[in-house]
């Protein structure tokens, strides 16, 4: 299972001090989705050997309109392995399960934003993972706390009934605030949604990585069809 976390200077902690978190608490790979305007750097590779697990090369794109976001979307989908939209508008989610460029859309119950029937249909055809953000729950109390869990379970609901790509994550911003996979079963498990829902959303991580990685290899040509080793560009 993996975890997408923000690192420095999106905050505190740095890749490695993430990476060796996720690792003590079981995670096989972390997917760095610091926001586009905070941009870590770090040697994945070095890192890699340090700690035996996965780093993956993600970014969440906050932007204040689609066309901003349209814009960052075409700058980084070459260089990036996982992309994301930090939605929490009807605007910024409607523009990413829009987007086959898309891979998740983040934060989508977010301040006013919100899933309905349309938008999550259109996340299955374009193939944008919605995401079970259980940030707010861990992290926040009282009216905000109760808000964000009425909306993750009706966002639940939608993903079922549509049996839509989704991932989960608890977005923590420090090492501090990793959870281990258990403890995100087990807050699923009080949020009415099985700890076999939150293993797939934290797996789901995985397959995006391994997909991407793919697509970006020189091998690839379309889905089923890889070349050779000896086949040439026409």
């Amino acid at each position: 299972m993996y975890e997408g976390a923000h690192a420095r200077p999106d905050g505190p902690s740095t890749v490695a001090r993430v990476v060796q978190t996720a690792r003590a608490y079981g995670f096989e790979g972390v997917v760095v989705r610091n926001h586009d305007d905070s941009s870590a750097e770090y040697d994945a590779d070095r890192i890699e050997a340090e700690y035996g697990i996965d780093v993956v090369d993600g970014i969440e794109i906050r932007a204040d309109s689609p066309d901003q976001a349209s814009g960052s979307v075409g700058h980084y989908r070459s260089s990036k392995t996982i992309l994301a939209i930090h939605g929490g508008t009807n605007e910024m989610n409607r523009f990413a399960v829009e987007n086959e460029k898309v891979d998740v859309l983040a934060h989508p119950v977010a301040g006013s934003g919100d899933v309905n029937h349309v938008l999550v249909k259109a996340a299955v055809e374009n193939g944008v993972r919605l995401e079970f953000n259980l940030g707010a729950v861990l992290r926040k109390s009282g009216g905000r706390r109760v808000r964000t869990i009425q909306s993750l379970r009706k966002l639940r609901e939608l993903v079922d009934y549509y049996d839509a790509p989704y991932v989960v994550s608890a977005d923590p911003a420090s090492h501090l605030e990793f959870r281990a996979p258990r403890e995100l079963r087990a807050l699923g498990e009080q949020l009415g949604v099985s700890g076999a829902w939150i293993e797939a959303g934290l797996e789901e991580w995985r397959v995006l990585a391994e997909r991407n990685r793919t697509i970006q290899s020189d091998s690839f040509i379309e889905p089923g069809v890889e070349r050779g080793h000896y086949e040439e560009e026409s």
